[in-house]
């Protein structure tokens, strides 16, 4: 039987999922010994609703939330969402001033934050905020009492002694009881970049995760008893849907990486957790490709056997079957979304049989707007529009002529926290979300997405020229790290970032690199289109400033 997202409200479909896998293992954190049953996490989540109705805050009140993946922040995310309160997630990478920033902006009144990260905060400078907790420790850190014989410190320090007192039978699974909300509120206040006069809370609601979650598990993305390994930051909006709020729904047993994803450490996690999917950043894929995959094929002995019919595809195969086992070996798919996938990796992942495949979707729609398992997953194309989404393209010609994607739906979220003028930009009388990427659409409702419509140049003969597209070919090229494509005068420029680890392993001077580099672009030009070709190249010795979604500052190398 399928949920129907009209009938089951967000918080009943938790109160029922935690209710029947009451016994099941629900979280650790990669390394640790501990685990936390539902039946735990439920047990957690009351004494989080209890402390929150002890100091006074109401449903709708702000709760602000920054660190990194832990069973805390789990607890505190899932607590305070069932509280009827809204969370406000922050990315642990904002650096202090943009956090702190949000934090004010948002109106939140309390604080929970990993203890080396508030070491940089300053407590004056936030107002509104009652108190501050250690995510560690669950200690005040910091608080502006309202009563002095009512601290928040005090509250937490007889906290056990109420909640005992509270529940005198013990905590069971009848005592699971969240408030129906009305659907339309704001479960999260999801910043979408940190710069100071500039924020963008996307507001989403009870209703707008409810339709990315139902989704999920109609779709058995995770399924009862299945292993989950989370690395994607939760506080983003992808990772927060789908490798925490999907799994909790179903009874998923989710392992919390809270480290960097490096390849070599992520791939260790992979192997002894063994997830049933893998939710995943082109980033990762790219980088297991151009260091591992490439030096491979490129040998001389290599390029001499793929040549040969029936070898070729046998290679190919072991290439697939040691890419499996190196995510763990026990997937069904590999879900690629938040940034686009660079073509040549995407079309040598289709050429091996890797299943995998490709999501769209944005922090404003909580995330997902499209996905096609991987089965029936057309290349190049970023899935079909999702049952509770309508989507269209702003082009006379949708399937042929690339257009503005405009989404509606019930993804959609309700605008920007304060916000009205900004919300009025992108969110039209119609309820159509205009994306701001530019794409086509065919019959079925599958996208394929070009390229950002900001970033589109207009070349001197009016040809669209999207620039993500030429980055994808010359990033593939030898000692190419990243680049970007930028108009300068009246042709196009490559600001590269080299590859100074691969320079320094093969002992290639600048000047070499340089030469090699110019080689690319020559070759690089024979590869697009007459109106694209790119007239100079210009090195930077640093890489790229990005967002903490690690996403490139475009627009301070324009």
């Amino acid at each position: 039987m399928e949920y129907n997202p009209y009938n089951d409200h967000l918080l009943a479909i938790y109160e029922e999922s935690f209710r029947n896998h009451w016994d099941l293992p629900a979280l650790t954190e990669y390394g640790s010994d501990e685990t936390m049953t539902y039946g735990d996490l439920a047990r957690r989540i009351a004494r989080l609703h209890l402390f929150f109705k002890t100091i006074g805050i109401r449903p709708g009140d702000k709760v602000a939330l920054v660190g990194k993946n832990s069973s805390t922040w789990v607890v505190i995310f899932m607590g305070t969402i069932t509280y009827g309160a809204t969370i406000v997630p922050i990315l642990q990478d904002f650096n202090p001033h943009d956090a702190q920033h949000i934090i004010n902006h948002s109106e939140a009144s309390l604080l929970f934050v990993s203890q080396s990260l508030w070491e940089t905060y300053e407590f004056d400078e936030l107002p509104e905020l009652r108190a501050v907790i250690s995510l560690e420790t669950r200690r005040v850190l910091a608080e502006r009492p309202e009563r002095e014989d009512k601290t928040v410190d005090k509250v937490i320090r007889n906290l056990s002694r109420r909640f005992r007192a509270r529940y005198r039978d013990g905590f069971t699974r009848a005592d699971i009881k969240y408030p129906r909300t009305d659907p339309q509120e704001t479960a999260v206040i999801n910043y979408t970049s940190g710069t100071t006069g500039f924020s963008k809370g996307v507001m989403l609601s009870f209703d707008n995760l409810a339709g990315n979650v139902v989704f999920g598990i109609n779709s058995r993305l995770h399924f009862e008893g299945s292993r989950n390994l989370a690395f994607l930051p939760l506080a983003h909006a992808y990772g927060c849907s789908f490798d925490m709020l999907v799994p909790l729904a179903v009874g998923t047993f989710i392992t919390l990486f809270g480290k960097p994803p490096i390849p070599k450490l992520l791939m260790k996690a992979m192997a002894e957790v063994r997830p049933n999917l893998v939710v995943c950043v082109p980033l990762v894929l790219e980088k297991i490709y151009r260091k591992q995959i490439v030096p491979m094929i490129t040998r001389r002995a290599m390029r001499w056997a793929l040549a040969v019919p029936l070898l070729d595809n046998a290679i190919y195969s072991k290439i697939c079957n040691r890419l499996i086992e190196a995510f763990g070996g026990n997937f069904e798919e590999v879900i690629i979304g938040g940034a686009p996938l660079n073509g040549e990796v995407e079309a040598f992942l289709h050429r091996i049989k890797f299943p995998f495949t490709v999501g769209y979707g944005m922090t404003e729609c909580g995330p997902l707007i499209s996905y096609t398992p991987w089965r029936r997953f057309i290349p190049t194309s970023c899935g079909r529009t999702l049952p509770n989404m309508e989507s269209k393209i702003l082009s006379d010609d949708m399937e042929n002529t690339p257009g503005e994607i405009c989404v509606r739906g019930q993804n959609v979220m309700k605008g920007y926290f304060k916000n009205p003028d900004i919300t009025a930009d992108v969110l039209d009388e119609d309820g159509w979300l205009h994306t701001g990427d530019m794409g086509t659409r065919s019959a079925d409702g599958t996208l394929f997405i070009k390229g950002r419509y900001k970033t589109m140049i207009l070349s001197a003969s009016g040809q669209n020229i999207y620039p993500e597209e030429i980055e994808a070919k010359l990033n593939n090229m030898p000692y190419v790290s990243e680049s970007l494509i930028v108009e300068r005068g009246k042709g196009l420029t490559a600001i590269v970032y080299p590859d100074y680890e691969r320079m320094d392993a093969d002992r290639l001077s600048l000047e070499q690199v340089t030469a090699l580099i110019e080689e690319n672009r020559q070759e690089l030009n024979k590869l697009v289109a007459p109106y694209e070709r790119v007239e100079a190249v210009q090195l930077i010795p640093h890489e790229f400033e990005k967002t903490p979604k690690k996403s490139i500052k475009r627009y301070l190398y324009q």
